[in-house]
């Protein structure tokens, strides 16, 4: 190994330990210098300024975890076409015909969410 190719690991090693100790610092700092007085309204939960009421620890229903995953799948889907859609005109038939079978598997899940039910609100 030259002496050259070792100084590029030395340095990729020195730049992780300046990056795990500028991350880790600050929270050590904090916990040493930052006050510590608890107290009622400190430990209180808070939600958009209102005053909490009720059970914090109640359960949702089901029909919000659906939503949230048909949106994060329907999310991803756009993340994958958007670089695609740039480049479009030059990628050719094969592209726009393996965007069409990715439209067609994502519309096949939504024709099947909404035939179980699953996207009304009871």
């Amino acid at each position: 190994m030259s002496p050259d190719y070792a100084r590029h690991y030395l340095f990729i090693g020195l730049l992780t330990l300046v990056a795990l100790v500028l991350a880790i610092a600050p929270l050590l700092l904090s916990t040493l210098v930052a006050p510590k007085k608890p107290g009622r309204t400190k430990t209180a939960s808070y939600e958009c300024g209102l005053a909490a009421t009720g059970d914090p620890w109640s359960q949702f229903r089901v029909q919000y975890y659906l939503y949230a995953l048909l949106f994060v799948v329907f999310d991803v889907e756009v993340v994958f076409l958007y670089p695609w859609a740039l480049v479009w005109k030059g990628l050719g038939g094969v592209a726009l015909a393996e965007a069409v079978v990715f439209l067609a598997i994502l519309a096949v899940g939504l024709i099947y969410a909404w035939k179980k039910g699953l996207l009304e609100w009871r």
